[in-house]
């Protein structure tokens, strides 16, 4: 494995407190040369589906690296503290599912250790605050070459926690998936490919029939906000290749009262045909 250039970041810590800062802190402590980058710490909190999808869009964006991750409702419980070894990256963070969808996007997991040894965590330990004395310092050592053997206690990769995987499935004729994520814009975005939408015989510049709970509506598909004027309703290909809802200069999420985990299902609109 090429080793980790830097720490990739992802939390649901907010920016309003110290929370990110202090994790910073102790990182550079003990790499003071390492580079940061910071994915996002404005996951809804405890959204650990949520805090899943975006680290799993992100990783296979970045060089070799140790993707720390902190969606915890659960610190300070018996949930275990893990590092995994994943293609390029390694990455860090609870036992609760937060890193199996990432794990899959770099190409699966090789190995996978519970973080036991106690001399890499930054002591005192908080037992609400692990991504500052466990997580953090654990990846930061990591950087500076310690081997994540040394970090634990290897277990199988089988015995981790896992989130279900997005629903995706073909009907006749319809492609059936959930919402995903909602970004901060109120962009909806489905666990559909957009190569599904292909194989229905929906192509940029028609339409696509959408069914989501009792509602049926029928919205352009498109490759670009600036294809349609401000207010309307589009659907288009997103940056990771899944069927995505927008209004132009407006929330998607609020017109369809859409949340996390709804079914969506999509259709070519025969009538525009």
């Amino acid at each position: 494995m090429t080793s980790p250039r830097c720490l990739t970041f992802l939390t649901d810590f907010g920016l309003e407190d110290g929370f990110v800062a202090a994790c910073h802190g102790v990182a550079a402590q003990i790499a003071p040369h390492a580079r940061i980058i910071d994915i996002t710490h404005l996951v809804p909190p405890g959204d650990v589906r949520r805090g899943a999808a975006v680290l799993a869009q992100t990783v296979t964006s970045m060089p070799p690296a140790v993707h720390v991750a902190v969606v915890d409702p659960g610190v300070g419980t018996n949930r275990r503290a893990i590092g995994l070894r994943a293609g390029t990256g390694i990455l860090i963070g609870p036992d609760n599912g937060l890193l199996s969808w990432a794990g899959d996007a770099l190409g699966g997991i090789d190995a996978a250790y519970v973080l036991s040894n106690e001399k890499l965590w930054n002591q005192p330990v908080s037992q609400t605050f692990h991504g500052r004395d466990i997580f953090t310092p654990v990846a930061a050592r990591l950087l500076t070459g310690t081997a994540l053997a040394e970090a634990g206690t290897e277990i199988d990769a089988s015995e981790l926690v896992t989130l279900s995987a997005p629903a995706n499935r073909m009907l006749d004729g319809e492609a059936e998936g959930e919402v995903l994520s909602v970004d901060r814009f109120g962009n909806v975005q489905l666990s559909i490919p957009s190569v599904a939408a292909a194989e229905l015989g929906i192509i940029f510049g028609s339409s696509m029939m959408i069914r989501y709970s009792r509602q049926k509506i029928v919205v352009p598909y498109v490759t670009t906000f600036g294809s349609v004027s401000p207010g309307e309703l589009i659907a288009f290909s997103d940056s990771a290749g899944l069927i995505s809802l927008a209004v132009r200069n407006g929330s998607a999420a609020e017109k369809l009262a859409l949340p996390s985990g709804a079914r969506v299902r999509i259709a070519a609109n025969l009538a525009s045909s």
